[in-house]
């Protein structure tokens, strides 16, 4: 098993757990892929993934309907991803992915955690090269092997294939994206939810003092309505 398989396992019940938050950013998800493509899943490749994602996190199909609507109106807002760097105490880089209609509110309120919280709001590009931006697809397991797929996949540009208790896992770098949504679909296998995710090259292991300051940091980012995904090196048990 890999970095990403260490990754997904101990992240796996510790981000994302309130149905609410879910669904805040699976509606924010839907309206910058409509803005990018328009309203039919069927020729816009991101709102598919977008709507199988919702599938895996319950919700309503009415919702998701509802959302894309509000998201073909012309009165309705625009989404724009900014991402944000810094440092939590103890040395722990942090990278923050939001979606925002109002940028000043949301670096004022990023920043406001860091200084409460004893960090440091850094510039562009000072800890984003920490960490591989890789994309993930989960897939119905039925009737497949992990290590025959990932021979098949390795020329769509799959690093990473193994099961879990929810199906089976590709991950790949960012940009293969594409090519190994389209090879699934045209295979008939089913997504049951996709995505993209930043894993650390290096994780530091600090002290259960130390990791509760960083948490205090994390736990602020999180609840904030902007914020889409937080990551971070600090290494994390699997228990």
């Amino acid at each position: 098993m890999g970095r990403a398989f260490e990754f997904r396992k101990a992240r796996k019940m510790k981000r994302w757990s309130a149905m609410s938050k879910a669904f805040t950013r699976i509606g924010k998800d839907i309206v910058m892929a409509v803005k990018e493509g328009g309203p039919d899943p069927d020729s816009n490749s991101r709102l598919r993934a977008v709507i199988q994602n919702a599938k895996a996190v319950n919700m309503p199909k009415d919702n998701v309907e509802r959302a894309i609507k509000k998201a073909s109106e012309k009165g309705q807002g625009d989404y724009k991803e900014v991402l944000f760097e810094g440092y939590a105490p103890h040395g722990i880089a942090i990278l923050v992915e939001t979606a925002t209609d109002n940028n000043t509110r949301t670096v004022a309120n990023v920043r406001s955690y860091f200084n409460k919280c004893d960090g440091n709001l850094g510039t562009s590009g000072s800890v984003i090269f920490m960490f591989d931006h890789t994309c993930n697809f989960r897939i119905a397991s039925e009737n497949l092997d992990p290590e025959e797929l990932e021979l098949e996949f390795i020329d769509f540009g799959a690093e990473e294939v193994f099961a879990d208790d929810d199906g089976i896992l590709i991950y790949a770098p960012f940009e293969s994206f594409g090519a190994i949504q389209a090879e699934l679909e045209s295979r008939d296998i089913e997504i049951l939810s996709s995505g993209f995710e930043r894993i650390p090259q290096v994780t530091k292991a600090i002290s259960e003092a130390q990791s509760t300051d960083v948490e205090k940091l994390l736990e602020k980012l999180e609840e904030d309505d902007d914020v889409q995904n937080v990551y971070h090196t600090m290494e994390e048990t699997t228990d």
